[in-house]
């Protein structure tokens, strides 16, 4: 190792049948909506998107959530890359 490696913390994602989320290393809930679910987690900004959403839990303190309806899809953005285009992390997300 060189020192600059960065080191992973602890994230999980479990999905099970595209109708249940379970996800470790939340940080924070930026925004949700019956169609989008935007999650700041150990490893940058998460967006779930579907239908018919719903934050069944949600703790903070141990890093948890779990999201239920319709999952079509999840994007991962790392949010070190955002500062040096010159536009906002929004901005770049909802293109």
């Amino acid at each position: 190792m060189d020192g600059r490696q960065e080191v992973l913390k602890g994230h999980k994602l479990n999905i099970n049948a595209r109708k249940t989320a379970l996800i470790t290393g939340v940080n924070d809930v930026l925004s949700f909506d019956a169609g989008e679910v935007l999650l700041q987690t150990e490893q940058g900004i998460l967006m779930i998107r579907g239908s018919e959403l719903h934050v069944n839990r949600l703790s903070l303190e141990k890093g948890e959530v779990d999201i239920d309806g319709r999952i079509d899809s999840l994007t991962y953005s790392d949010t070190s890359s955002y500062g040096k285009s010159g536009e906002s992390l929004f901005g770049r997300l909802f293109k």
